[in-house]
């Protein structure tokens, strides 16, 4: 009887034990290059917060924030960001070859690069976003990283013409193949439309598109059109944070906004952490971009690109976004 008692023991500690490795595998933080415009828009802002956030959680391994905008402002206020949640080191890196080169015009980059700790006095000082991409890349597990594009296509065009280097005998599309899990894109309009990140450097996007060799996941403009954040945060009782000020700036200033800032960008770190199941329905088939910037789509349930078309309640999906970029430091809590 006590034999077979401890047999069964054995056997539950056994269980016990695979099923929690299998949860921890299973629960693995995502690990994650962001790639952003920061600057002509401020959902970057609150995208880089939710991103932070989920670092915080474990859900997420943030790898690098690289800018696709030139502007002198966009890696010092990306380096406030990281700074304030503590992560003051990740590696920012922006174009060195022509790109798009768009501020502020609401002066809320230079309001937290003033006010806030930062180690990066200006964008051209940081390194090619192709050099950190490639280092990164090279160091990582095979399939194992998730690309969060939130801007133009700049960096990802450049990264997938790459050569081989000192930093890796692979050139920049045998990286991706080898590297990348998916891509994450903030992009285009669905099934048809323009839509910033794409027209702005429409050359970039259509041969990434055209050339990317794994899966991309659009969440397009009709999507985080419709889901408005911000209000909560500036509201809230939070103390000098360069997120609730760059919100509270930018609200007041556009009549559009009254109601919280449309969340395009929440929503690609969202799918980039989380996945589409449960927030999501999916579309697969193929983007086209057309000379002028704009964008089709060909349906195909075999093909490697996905659109999102919601499927959460929208109400339900801005509360969610929303207490993710209202997370605060854990060190401030």
């Amino acid at each position: 009887m006590k034999q077979a008692s401890l047999l069964i023991m054995i056997i539950l500690l056994l269980y016990w034990s695979c099923s929690n490795e299998s949860t921890r595998k299973n629960n693995k933080a995502v690990k994650i290059i962001f790639d952003t415009d920061l600057g002509p828009d401020y959902d970057d802002v609150g995208a880089l917060a939710f991103l932070h956030a989920m670092a915080d959680s474990g859900k997420a391994e943030i790898l690098a924030t690289v800018s696709s905008n030139k502007h002198a402002l966009v890696a010092p206020s990306i380096n406030v960001i990281n700074t304030y949640f503590g992560r003051g080191e990740l590696p920012v890196g922006a174009p060195k070859t022509i790109g798009v080169n768009l501020g502020s015009s609401q002066h809320w980059a230079d309001s937290i690069v003033k006010k806030y700790p930062h180690s990066i006095k200006s964008t051209a000082e940081v390194a090619d976003a192709v050099d950190i991409y490639r280092k990164i890349l090279s160091n990582e597990a095979d399939n194992s990283v998730t690309i969060v594009t939130v801007g133009f296509l700049t960096n990802l065009n450049n990264l997938l013409k790459s050569k081989p280097d000192n930093i890796s005998h692979l050139t920049g599309k045998e990286l991706v193949i080898r590297k990348v899990k998916r891509l994450i894109s903030m992009a285009g309009k669905f099934p048809e439309g323009k839509e910033f990140n794409i027209y702005m450097d429409s050359v970039a996007s259509k041969f990434v598109y055209e050339n990317w060799p794994g899966e991309i996941i659009f969440t397009g403009f009709e999507i985080g059109a419709e889901i408005h954040t911000g209000l909560k945060l500036i509201k809230a009782d939070i103390q000098n944070s360069p997120v609730k000020d760059v919100f509270r700036i930018s609200i007041p200033l556009s009549a559009e906004d009254k109601e919280g800032r449309m969340s395009w960008d929440e929503t690609a770190v969202l799918i980039g952490v989380y996945g589409t199941n449960g927030f999501f329905d999916t579309v697969r088939g193929q983007i086209i971009v057309n000379p002028d910037g704009s964008n089709t789509w060909e349906n195909n349930p075999a093909g490697k690109q996905i659109y999102v078309k919601q499927k959460m309640p929208v109400s339900q999906m801005s509360i969610f976004i929303e207490e993710r970029m209202m997370h605060q430091p854990i060190s401030k809590k």
